[in-house]
């Protein structure tokens, strides 16, 4: 396989799995074109290559970064485009959307249990409503610990099982 056939491929299935990491699938390509590039790409660069709009492309780039997938690369002297660069520490890129998805999705059911718990049983059905939003609460709780102890694993944090996995 070519190095262009290997990296259009590579982009095109990491825009599938990025739908399962929370991010749609051209912010997905956008962040594969940047993670297979060995320097960093303007706008037009990710339009031309990967057949996007610039509003597309201007649109998932703001998301990159606010995911905090991709850096903004420091402005030459008298360039008036902006470049952009992936972070290629797959530790870091697992931490960024464990963050993201934590605080999208996690931190907004944590909320509404909370203000949702706040009814006292009254009846049957009130009281079966309260036990679910407590086992709802006990589970948020337990898996907002799991990852934030996941995201405070330094960066060789499989590296210790998968050696005594070889011993």
């Amino acid at each position: 396989m070519e190095i262009q056939e290997a990296k259009k491929r590579f982009i095109q299935s990491w825009g599938q799995l990025a739908v399962n990491w929370g991010i749609n699938r051209t912010m997905g390509q956008v962040h594969a074109f940047l993670l297979s590039s060995n320097s960093p790409k303007c706008s037009d660069q990710i339009m031309d290559d990967l057949s996007l709009s610039r509003g597309i492309v201007n649109k998932n780039l703001h998301e990159l970064l606010d995911w905090g997938l991709i850096y903004k690369a420091p402005k030459e002297n008298g360039c008036r485009k902006e470049y952009f660069y992936a972070e290629k520490s797959m530790d870091a890129i697992f931490k960024q959307i464990v963050k993201n998805r934590k605080k999208r999705e996690l931190e907004p059911l944590m909320d509404l249990v909370n203000i949702c718990s706040e009814i006292k049983p009254q009846c049957e059905e009130s009281q079966s409503f309260c036990n679910t939003l407590s086992e709802i609460k006990t589970f948020s709780i337990k898996a907002d610990s799991a990852l934030e102890n996941l995201i405070k694993l330094d960066s060789h944090w499989m590296a210790g099982p998968l050696m005594k996995m070889f011993k």
